[in-house]
Order: structure tokens, then C-alpha cells, then sequence
């Protein structure tokens, strides 16, 4: 049901744009800290997993104390949110589809339910 509400698109859409390419800079009490092997620096410690993983280090050129934030952009939470910046176009064409079948459907059964039929009068002007 997820795909089939128009608000996830909506939200999406929202969130792509107001979110998409902007660098994140953790507060300090937002860092993970800990302690690099003996004779390594912060950033020789942590190459590896920056590279596969994103984040960035508080201080790379240190040997102890390391301060890890695990986001450096936004496009990092928006992946997860399973959001991109590329869909907003996608996001806003499929509202109107929404929005434009809605509007179709309502007329429909208006007319449907509420407009009388010609077999109706012809019916009633048989019996009188």
C-alpha cells in the first residue's frame, strides 16, 4: 500500500528537495569516538570504511581520539529513506496523476449516481 498512496509521493518529493545535496556537519556530541591501533592515524585506521560506508573523520590526522560522524551528505539519509533529488520531476508528474484521476472518478460517479437517466423518465411517463 505504500506505492499506491499519493502521499508518498508527495513526502518524496518534499524531502528530495529540501534535503538533497547539502553537506551534514555533526555537532560534537554526535561523533563516535574511539581509540585508533597503536601506530595508525585516524584517517589510515578508517580509509576502508569511509570508502565503502561514507562518513567523515572529526580529526584524521589523529593518533587517538578519533571523532567519526557517520554522514557527511544528505543524500546519504535520503538513500535510506529510499528518496533521491533525480525523482522529483517523477514525484510531481505522478501527484497530477493522482490528482487528475480523482477529479475524473469523482465526476464519473456523480454522474453515475446522481444525474437522472432517460429510461428513468420514459419509464415514468409510461405509467401515468
Amino acid at each position: 500500500m505504500y506505492r499506491v498512496s499519493p502521499f508518498t509521493y508527495l513526502v518524496d518529493a518534499m524531502l528530495s528537495v529540501g534535503l538533497a545535496n547539502t553537506r551534514v556537519v555533526c555537532a560534537p556530541n554526535e561523533l563516535l569516538h574511539f581509540e585508533p591501533p597503536s601506530g595508525q592515524t585516524c584517517a589510515a585506521y578508517m580509509a576502508r570504511w569511509i570508502a565503502a560506508s561514507g562518513g567523515y573523520l572529526d580529526n584524521p590526522a589523529a593518533t587517538a581520539d578519533c571523532g567519526f560522524c557517520a554522514i557527511d551528505n544528505t543524500n546519504t539519509f535520503l538513500r535510506a529513506l529510499s528518496s533521491s533529488y533525480a525523482n522529483r520531476w517523477r514525484n510531481f508528474g505522478i501527484m497530477w496523476a493522482f490528482i487528475v484521476f480523482n477529479v475524473c472518478a469523482a465526476v464519473a460517479l456523480y454522474y453515475l449516481v446522481r444525474v437522472p437517466k432517460k429510461a428513468k423518465k420514459q419509464k415514468a411517463v409510461k405509467a401515468d
